[in-house]
């Protein structure tokens, strides 16, 4: 009778061991939780980085004048009365360049 139940709690105890490592909610599946939400974590800093980017960036142009400036010179091209610009093309690789009538 003693064997009977000790063989009951050892295959009892070798399914509670599966459901534990293998099993819906087991170790299996925390391990994966786990390493979602270290990736979850590490992506959440850089959206907070880039928010707080954003967040000075606003600040900027709500409150002076110069990031207003830079950003019309810088994407629209904008220049104030009285200056000069100069837009230096350089050659793209494997282009000629062209030439001036001089011959060497």
């Amino acid at each position: 009778m003693l064997r009977y139940v000790a063989l009951i709690l050892l295959i009892l105890l070798i399914a509670l061991e599966l459901k534990l490592w293998a099993g819906e909610g087991g170790m299996r599946d925390v391990w994966r939780l786990e390493k979602q939400l270290a990736e979850q974590k590490q992506e959440n800093l850089k959206l907070r980085e880039r928010n707080e980017k954003l967040a000075a960036e606003v600040q900027d142009l709500k409150s002076g004048k110069e990031a207003i400036e830079e950003r019309a010179r810088s994407e629209l091209g904008l220049i104030k009365p009285g200056e000069v610009f100069y837009h230096v093309v350089e050659p793209q690789p494997g282009e000629k360049k062209a030439d001036n009538g001089e011959q060497h």
